[in-house]
């Protein structure tokens, strides 16, 4: 027997897979970035991220309380948007002269008589104040149905303007306007 060199061995092995055919690696991909929903999962949002950013770069107002508004000599508005809803706000308004107690039993808007220069979200109370006062009388016009709606409307007015705030503007019958006297 006849022995053969390492050296031919090793090329033998070598040149065996050449004759095997081809052979290669997979194609592996690798993905650097996580989804969105592993984004979120891990508790990384970069669009609300940049939104923060640049609300904290934005320009705005300083906040300052009523307090330190007054304690720097800002006088105090009479009728604030924040300052009571509903019948204190008529109320304030009532008594600044900017709204006024028509003869319809309505409120309308008086500004050219009003001591605010500028009152925010007007017309919407105006519009809800009006609308709550048309479901009171028809309701009452449903209780007594052989009276018409004008019949209801002064007869609610009536008894309306007995509880109206002092000093509140209300219409007179010659449609000039003056204040409920206490």
């Amino acid at each position: 027997m006849t022995k053969t060199p390492p050296l031919a061995l090793a090329l033998a092995a070598l040149s065996l897979p050449s004759l095997a055919g081809c052979i290669r690696a997979p194609d592996i991909v690798v993905v650097d970035r996580a989804t969105a929903l592993e984004r979120e999962a891990a508790g990384s949002f970069p669009r609300l991220e940049g939104e923060l950013a640049r609300a904290g770069t934005e320009a705005r107002p300083a906040p300052f309380t009523r307090e330190q508004l007054e304690a720097a000599g800002m006088p105090r508005p009479i009728v604030e948007a924040s300052e009571g809803e509903g019948a204190e706000r008529v109320d304030a308004l009532l008594r600044a002269r900017c709204l006024g107690e028509a003869l319809d039993g309505t409120l309308v808007e008086t500004r050219e008589r009003c001591a605010v220069k500028e009152v925010p979200h007007l017309g919407s109370l105006l519009e809800r104040e009006n609308r709550n006062r048309m479901q009171v009388w028809e309701w009452l016009r449903s209780q007594r149905p052989k009276r018409s709606l004008d019949e209801v409307r002064r007869a609610w007015r009536e008894v309306h303007l007995r509880g109206l705030v002092c000093g509140g503007q209300l219409q007179l019958p010659d449609g000039s306007w003056s204040e409920k006297k206490c």
